[in-house]
């Protein structure tokens, strides 16, 4: 068997349509967008939730994929992803504001992840920290504070149940819910949002380096609070930061 002909079972592509370099965003209908940020952007594969472009940065390679929605989609694309030459990526995301000075249109870029989830716990401890890889957490600050776009730096939360965040009266487990909510809060939690926790293990665990800046669209507890809270649902100053800061990390690497 050829490897590099052996395409992956959930991504579609295979080794030898690789690259060292991977932009990752959750929606499928976001990638050609972001891949089209990029010097001669070409479709590469589509299955399931998981789309990929590639174009290239400073004459490199680089991949633009979908991740889906929630850990286990995001484990696997980082898995396949690795397997087809990828060592550093970086997420491009929604969140929702935790903090009340977290504005919609404001970019977040996390450092950590806390892990309420499930997936990262079949990777490593749960004692052990889900955080970014440093240089490309530089990278990203450097980038995004270019863009003209207030930038938030610090701890998101990475949650398994959207409506468990937006509704959480309605669960059983409410009080477990609407506590932990206010300790993410008091300990400084700046945005909510569902891959971070589970990109940041498993890049640990697999030796890759990983970052995540995240397009704020909105920020409940300035609703609660009565506060201006306006959406905003524009991602593209995101795309363009991820982009910048992979341009950064190519010239820094040598590639």
């Amino acid at each position: 068997m050829d490897f590099n002909k052996t395409a992956m079972y959930h991504i579609g592509i295979t080794p030898g349509q690789g690259a060292e370099y991977a932009i990752l965003t959750g929606d499928p209908e976001r990638v050609e967008s972001i891949a089209r940020l990029l010097e001669q952007p070409e479709f590469v594969a589509s299955n399931r939730e998981y789309t990929v472009w590639a174009g290239k940065i400073s004459d490199s390679r680089v991949l633009v994929a979908s991740h889906g929605i929630g850990g286990p989609s995001m484990a696997i694309c980082v898995e396949e992803l690795a397997k087809c030459g990828v060592h550093t990526m970086i997420r491009v995301g929604t969140c929702g504001g935790m903090s009340k000075d977290v504005l919609g249109g404001d970019l977040v870029i996390a450092n950590a992840a806390i892990r309420q989830e499930g997936t990262s716990l079949e990777y490593l401890p749960v004692q052990f920290p889900a955080v970014s890889d440093f240089k490309v957490t530089r990278a990203l600050v450097e980038a995004a504070g270019k863009l003209g776009k207030k930038v938030h730096v610090g701890v998101v939360q990475s949650k398994d149940s959207f409506y468990g965040q937006h509704s959480p009266e309605e669960s059983p487990v409410s009080y477990q819910l609407k506590n932990q909510w206010e300790a993410w809060i008091k300990g400084g939690c700046l945005a909510s949002e569902m891959e971070c926790a589970a990109l940041f293990t498993v890049a640990a665990a697999r030796k890759l380096r990983a970052g995540c800046v995240l397009h704020v669209i909105w920020n409940q507890e300035r609703e609660a609070a009565g506060l201006d809270n306006k959406p905003d649902y524009d991602t593209i100053s995101a795309a363009k930061a991820a982009a910048n800061a992979i341009g950064l990390l190519i010239e820094q690497d040598g590639a």
